[in-house]
This record gives structure tokens, C-alpha cells and sequence, in this order.
């Protein structure tokens, strides 16, 4: 077992994000899980990221707030503990409406390796 405390998760800068605080829950670590690492992100109001994406499919879970995730025009509100998967190379673009800070945990494939 990997046991990783929240006081020792360290920030991160996830890239095409604003007013948003990373930190990295479990990931590119000795010890830690071998094939996805989990963020919590922190989106202030007003916050958000994209319209980008990836190579790799990606989770979202809202905890706190709630997030508007956009893709292909289609808005779609997500609530507390609700969560979606975003699949490889889907634009998204998500923003958090909402005048209360969403906190979203973030679980996301290791890059391939070169």
C-alpha cells in the first residue's frame, strides 16, 4: 500500500487552465500507481480549462460545487458527486459558473511513454 497524505500533496500547473489550484493526490512517485495518477483541482469561480484535449481518456468527479463541461456545444452541468469521462482527443472546454469554488478529483493515464 502507497499511503500518500493530503498535506504532502504538492501543486501542480495543468496547461490552457486558469484560477484553478492543482495538487497531485497519487502519481509519478516511487511507490505510487503504475498506470493513472489522481489530481484535486480547486477551480475558483470563473475558473476553468480548454477548449483542448487529449490523447488519453480522462475522469472527472465534482466533491464541492458544481462544473459546466462544454463539448461540441453541448453544456452539461455537473453536481456534486457527479462525474463523467472524457474520451481520447474529445475537445472540452469546462468552467465553473457558479459563485462557490469547485473541487474536482481528477483521475488521468500516465502519458505514453517516448
Amino acid at each position: 500500500m502507497h499511503v500518500k497524505r493530503f498535506q504532502d500533496a504538492q501543486p501542480y500547473d495543468a496547461p490552457n487552465h486558469w484560477d484553478v489550484v492543482g495538487l497531485r493526490l497519487q502519481g509519478f512517485e516511487e511507490g505510487g500507481p503504475t498506470n493513472q495518477w489522481v489530481g484535486l483541482s480547486q477551480f475558483l469561480p470563473g475558473g476553468g480549462a480548454g477548449p483542448d484535449s487529449t490523447p488519453f481518456e480522462k475522469i472527472y468527479v465534482v466533491l464541492e460545487g458544481e462544473m459546466t463541461v462544454i463539448i461540441d456545444g453541448i453544456e452539461t452541468i455537473l453536481g456534486k458527486y457527479d462525474s463523467c469521462t472524457i474520451a481520447p482527443g474529445e475537445v472540452r472546454k469546462i468552467e465553473n459558473r457558479s459563485n462557490l469554488v469547485c473541487t474536482m478529483l481528477v483521475v488521468i493515464p500516465y502519458p505514453p511513454k517516448a
